[in-house]
């Protein structure tokens, strides 16, 4: 079973849907040394996790994550010595890495401000749904660092391309919800008081769907970043090969001869 018992983001699950947030409202959700940490070890449990199918990470208050906070983690990291520094780098990528490893389809939904490391939790789930409100900002070098964060430099351009990706990054720009959707960043825009259920209705659908086969989807759309298109080939072979040998692969077949709906169980 996966834990909700978690201190430092809000967590439920409910019909096989993980639903997280950070939960610091007043201060539009800010990402703290503790959260951080906390946060990476909870994706990585979730790979083991058999009673949660799908994330929907949530926005709360209004606002997604107004980043890394500037008096919890930028202040005391302006007095830490390079081991430090790249330990907590290092930490702030594990957590991306554990989203896209964490073998369960994740939804962001994201309203009002969505920047720096609240930006990089969006762009490291699969889908996103925002609302009008929504603004994404990659707002590195405005605080006088570099745009390549938390692998910043290598999943934005795959999403919305090389130039734009240059363009949010060199500048700091706030993206808006328009130029998100039209540049494939946002999967859809809804209406604020729509937001909660139109991403647990894509949530549903996904944890309706063959969990086994998800997770193989998953885990392939982050692997073969790095394939040849012969090695991405041979690799979907293999991963359909395994997935023709689940139980639900025969559901599938049974359900479409008997004219009816599957109903998969994830085995």
């Amino acid at each position: 079973m996966m834990r909700t018992d978690v201190k430092h983001f809000k967590c439920e699950i409910v019909d096989g849907i993980a639903t997280v947030a950070l939960d610091r409202p007043e201060r539009k959700n800010p990402l703290t040394f503790e959260s951080y940490a906390e946060m990476r070890d909870w994706f990585r449990d979730l790979h083991y996790a058999d009673d949660v199918n799908a994330v929907v990470f949530a926005s709360n208050g209004g606002n997604f994550s107004s980043g890394g906070d500037v008096h919890d983690i930028i202040g005391p990291l302006t007095k830490m010595s390079m081991k430090e520094l790249l330990a907590f780098t290092r930490m702030t990528g594990d957590l991306v890495k554990a989203i896209v490893n964490c073998g369960k389809p994740v939804i962001a939904a994201i309203d009002g401000i969505c920047v720096g490391a609240g930006a990089i939790i969006a762009m490291a789930s699969d889908l996103r749904i925002a609302t009008p409100e929504a603004k994404v900002a990659f707002l590195f070098t405005r605080v006088g660092l570099a745009g390549c964060d938390m692998g910043a430099c290598a999943i934005l351009p795959r999403i919305i391309g090389q130039g734009r990706t240059a363009e949010l990054l060199y500048t700091g720009r706030s993206m808006n919800a328009k130029e998100g959707q039209a540049w494939g960043f946002h999967n859809k825009v809804v209406p604020a008081d729509d937001l909660t259920t139109q991403t647990l209705s894509m949530a549903s659908r996904i944890a309706a769907g063959p969990n086994f086969g998800n997770m193989m989807t998953k885990t392939m759309l982050a692997q073969e970043w790095s394939m040849s298109i012969e090695q991405a080939i041979e690799a979907e072979a293999q991963a359909q090969a395994i997935c023709m040998q689940t139980a639900d692969f025969v559901r599938a077949y049974n359900a479409f001869v008997a004219k009816e709906t599957p109903v998969f169980e994830g085995n």
